[in-house]
């Protein structure tokens, strides 16, 4: 583990030895991912979108199982089942509970009273804003860069301005993957860094070789954003699928998104008025189509089909544009020390003031 420390509000906050966070991927972010962030000494976040709350409970008490530091788990504030999640959380007592969505004023009450931290993330000020006032404890604020779901406005534009505008400490996300990025998210007033693309491309991650070999074989071009995959600029790598979804007409895509539906619901055990519920509640305001809401909701089996079945043909590969600078796979400890030394050398080399 890395001597090198850097204390921030974020690690004074979470109690981790360093101000770098592994973000919640859905089947990415699991009890093995999230154990080696913790164990380097950065804070690991588990996915549970994915998972059933039988699931969610065990890879906790899995996690628990391998490491006494702290992690988080992240949670969609619109899924029907948010609070007996939340309810989850506190009862294993996790450390920290993270938002995909704003959750409402009265998770983050019932969070905060049990003495969990809680940390949304956001892509625009007004919701930093919001959340801050609602008493989250801090907010990652994800750019454009980033992957999955994303905004329109570059990390360099939009960390600035959160900062300016809320009190509490803030997690530069989308655009990082090294030390350099660390100095320059802290020289913008960020309290550190998360990073999705980056830790999925490690050795401890659990994502098939092949996966990881078109990662690493993408160059910044080969990541693109698309709206075919649910209505929403989702960021990825552009494979055959994604092409093909771009240009299926509105009945092929309809019928591609019932058939995704239907294995979503056997997955899932969720019936269909939840998913369409769950797909509805994604909208944002959009004018989504049927097929776009089905998606919406199963989504998850599109990322399940490349990250746990290493169907690169069949899945969907979210990836920040990172994707086209990274070249190898550290294990987490090994790429946390490295973060770490990097920073540390880049403020050596800084140019003396005064």
């Amino acid at each position: 583990m890395s001597d090198v420390t850097i204390a921030t509000p974020l690690t004074g906050l979470v109690g981790v030895r360093h101000p770098v966070v592994q973000t919640g991927m859905g089947w990415v972010a699991g009890p093995r991912l999230v154990s080696a962030t913790a164990n380097a000494g950065a804070l690991g976040i588990l996915a549970s979108a994915t998972m059933t709350v039988e699931q969610l409970r065990a890879a906790i008490r899995e996690v628990r199982s391998r490491t006494d530091a702290p992690f988080g788990v992240n949670l969609r504030a619109d899924a029907g089942d948010a609070a007996e999640r939340v309810g989850i959380i506190i009862d294993e007592g996790v450390r920290v509970a993270s938002f995909a969505l704003a959750p409402s004023r009265e998770l983050i009450a019932r969070l905060k009273d049990a003495g969990v931290v809680v940390i949304p993330s956001v892509g625009a000020r007004r919701h930093a804003e919001k959340v801050a006032a609602w008493g989250a404890d801090a907010v990652i604020v994800q750019g454009g860069e980033g992957g999955g779901h994303t905004g329109s406005v570059a990390t360099t534009v939009l960390l600035p301005q959160v900062v300016d505008a809320v009190d509490i400490p803030v997690v530069a996300a989308g655009g990082f993957h090294d030390g350099r990025g660390l100095v320059a998210a802290l020289a913008h007033g960020a309290a550190g860094i998360a990073m999705g693309t980056r830790f999925l491309l490690t050795s401890d991650s659990t994502v098939p070789d092949a996966v990881k070999a078109r990662y690493l074989a993408a160059t910044v071009k080969d990541v693109t954003v698309t709206t075919k995959v649910d209505g929403l600029p989702h960021r990825m790598l552009r494979t055959e699928l994604v092409d093909a979804l771009e240009r299926s007409g509105r009945a092929t895509s309809l019928l591609r998104a019932v058939r995704h539906a239907t294995a979503f619901r056997r997955e899932s055990g969720m019936s269909w008025a939840q998913m369409v519920r769950d797909g509805v509640a994604m909208k944002h305001g959009k004018d989504l189509t049927w097929s776009q809401i089905l998606l919406a909701a199963n989504t998850p089996m599109l990322l399940k089909a490349s990250m746990v079945e290493g169907r690169t043909d069949l899945g969907v590969m979210a990836s920040g544009q990172v994707a086209g600078l990274i070249d190898d796979l550290p294990s987490c400890a090994e790429l946390v020390d490295r973060v770490m030394a990097e920073a540390q050398a880049t403020i050596r080399a800084l140019p003396a003031t005064g």
